[in-house]
């Protein structure tokens, strides 16, 4: 999935970085499972021991979960959205494209959003297992709860029902939960505190129009030789 020679190694023994172009999959395992069902082929704006920063294009072909007999997840009941058979599908990522910057080891990343025309429209904080990385991109694990940061620095909580009802189904077990809602609140420290990635003025970032949409590879689900955070 790389680019040849686009990996670059800074020292002998340090970690692996890639170089800004590159493209790789940012992947997340299915909750309960070991398998995939989210893979998302991004180019890298910036990979150094501070920050892995990614960005998702508009029109990229994705894997997403759906529900077995096709409806999205979505619109599949919250008391059974979690229980019912599922399976994974190729689709696009519509709409405008995404920042995601993460910071190593910690159990989030910040996503940037905007609307047609550049207008930013807000920061996303996405609860998550620590990046783990391997030749080909990042991998994690949802945690169901996120928070969403406005321009105005205002934040609130998401998806609090689906972290509850994750609970409910077995799905994340009251430890899991419990550091997960202390990574919240983690997060929230760092945005009243307004602490990096908030203050870096990612928002006025802009991807390097020669940059193309990376594709989805064949073998998008495949086990990663190695792995490390």
């Amino acid at each position: 999935m790389t680019d040849d020679g686009a990996m670059a190694r800074v020292t002998a023994g340090a970690a692996a970085h890639w170089s800004p172009g590159t493209h790789i999959l940012w992947r997340y395992r299915e909750n309960g499972g070991e398998q995939f069902h989210i893979a998302r082929p991004v180019t890298v704006v910036r990979d150094d021991a501070d920050l892995l920063a990614v960005w998702l294009a508009p029109g990229t072909e994705c894997v997403k979960p759906i529900l077995a007999d096709g409806t999205p997840v979505h619109r599949e009941p919250l008391e059974s959205r979690y229980t019912k058979p599922r399976t994974v599908r190729r689709d696009r990522w519509f709409g405008t494209g995404v920042l995601k910057l993460a910071q190593p080891g910690r159990p989030w990343s910040v996503w940037l959003f905007w609307e047609p025309g550049w207008r930013f429209k807000n920061w996303y904080v996405n609860l998550e297992q620590p990046l783990m990385r391997w030749a080909g991109g990042v991998d994690s694990e949802d945690h169901f709860l996120d928070i969403t940061v406005e321009p105005d620095r205002s934040w609130r909580w998401r998806d609090e029902d689906e972290f509850a009802q994750a609970q409910r189904d077995g799905l994340m077990d009251p430890a899991t939960a419990e550091r997960v809602r202390a990574a919240g609140l983690e997060a929230v420290d760092v945005i009243r505190a307004w602490g990096p990635p908030f203050p870096d003025g990612w928002q006025n970032w802009r991807p390097d129009p020669s940059w193309g949409v990376p594709s989805l590879p064949e073998d998008w689900d495949r086990t990663p030789a190695h792995v490390s955070s």
